[in-house]
């Protein structure tokens, strides 16, 4: 005799081999719409966690987590602000000073508006990971009064512009001479080019802060300090108590006043689609329901062949139970298997698909990164399959109740 009984039978009827196949053609669509369910959310939240990385990482990698600046007037003694104040703060990770200019770079003809960043390259990596990526130049190359500036990847190309090539940098005010009104315009040298694959290499260049400050006439002031801190969600908090701390002349900026809708966008769209793919994997598995209400009905006189031979209610219960969590059980691994595959994978999938047809998903001048990012968290996937395992367990409760509330005079009437 099999030991438990319950487990023997509950595994025999999953085939449903010897009448009705169609029980368990019905069984395997069940089994097949849990595996995709639960595959397709673990892919879709690797994915929303992938953009979301991203974000932090690249974006709020080259823009600051939160910047310093004074309400009147420029900021003189920013050396001894960072090395006296900031740098000894245990929450600080690095401190730069800044110059921005809004302008326009033309080169053969072509024209771009673009935010200019005054940089110290020997201040800024503590703020910023643009020396890891940049494919041509380095940091270095930008040395006060020679009037080299870095350009994005995107913008260079929109361009035209490579090593060595000159842009000239428009801006926005005006120059009085004799000879009337004219816009400032300083011609600059290409020293290099930074890709992070986001919207930034549309948008973004760097110089020498020297020159930036030239050429706003700034002399050796700058307009503020870039800040890094070791916790990005902390930022925003921590920089405001700085400020105070400082004096009611400071004023702070934080990167959720620049992205943090983005971020939050994220957020948003990864909780509502794993939502909506939920509901998805729940509907999966209710389809266990009807799979059991169809067996119990097929197997009626088999129920109470059992009850006549001393099987109790809860043996027919947890046969029929047995049953259903076999599928949810299988369901579930399978899917679980197959998303972690694709969630691993979807990167590349996706670069060898766009290499071989010839085309591009994800554009950096339309989205805020340029390929599809994809990062597997265990408690997501911990999350999923628990609760998968769940729903399918709970969908097995009525239809197994029903069979063991099966009488066998009733059933072996007409048998």
């Amino acid at each position: 005799m099999y030991r438990p009984v319950s487990f023997f039978i509950g595994l025999r009827y999953t085939g449903a081999k010897r009448r009705n196949h169609f029980i368990s053609f019905i069984s395997l669509v069940s089994m097949i719409g849990l595996t995709l369910g639960v595959a397709v959310l673990i892919l879709v939240l690797s994915v929303m966690n992938g953009f979301d990385r991203e974000l932090r990482q690249r974006i709020l990698g080259m823009v600051p987590h939160a910047t310093l600046s004074q309400y009147q007037g420029d900021l003189e003694n920013w050396q001894s602000l960072i090395q006296d104040t900031l740098e000894p703060m245990a929450s600080v990770e690095g401190a730069a000073p800044y110059i921005h200019a809004q302008g326009m770079l033309t080169a053969r003809g072509e024209v771009r508006g673009t935010l200019v960043n005054g940089i110290d390259p020997q201040w800024e990596p503590q703020v910023s990971i643009i020396q890891e990526h940049m494919p041509a130049g380095r940091l270095e190359n930008l040395k006060p009064g020679e009037f080299g500036i870095i350009l994005g990847d995107i913008l260079a190309r929109s361009l035209g512009a490579r090593l060595g090539d000159k842009v000239t940098l428009v801006l926005p005010e005006a120059s009085i001479s004799v000879a009337g009104v004219f816009p400032r315009l300083k011609r600059f040298t290409v020293v290099g080019v930074f890709k992070v694959g986001a919207e930034l290499d549309a948008s973004m260049a760097y110089i020498h802060i020297e020159d930036a400050a030239r050429i706003k006439r700034m002399g050796t002031a700058v307009e503020g300090v870039r800040l890094k801190f070791d916790n990005l969600f902390n930022a925003p908090y921590q920089v405001r108590d700085i400020a105070r701390q400082l004096g009611p002349n400071y004023r702070s900026s934080d990167w959720t006043r620049t992205h943090g809708n983005l971020f939050q966008a994220i957020q948003l769209e990864k909780k509502m689609i794993g939502l909506l793919l939920f509901i998805i994997v729940a509907v999966a598995a209710f389809n266990i329901v009807s799979t059991l209400v169809m067996v119990v009905t097929d197997k009626r006189s088999d129920i109470a062949i059992l009850r006549t031979m001393g099987a109790s209610s809860k043996t027919i219960m947890r046969t029929f139970m047995i049953q259903g969590g076999f599928i949810g059980v299988v369901g579930t691994l399978a899917g679980t298997a197959l998303g972690v595959l694709l969630a691993l994978t979807v990167t590349d999938l996706v670069a060898a698909i766009e290499r071989l047809f010839n085309i591009q998903f994800l554009s950096a001048e339309v989205y805020f990164i340029s390929y599809l990012p994809s990062q597997l968290r265990l408690e997501d996937v911990v999350l999923i399959c628990g609760s998968s395992l769940l729903i399918s367990l709970l969908a097995t409760l009525y239809p197994a109740y029903r069979a063991a509330q099966t009488r066998p005079a009733e059933a072996l009437r007409y048998e």
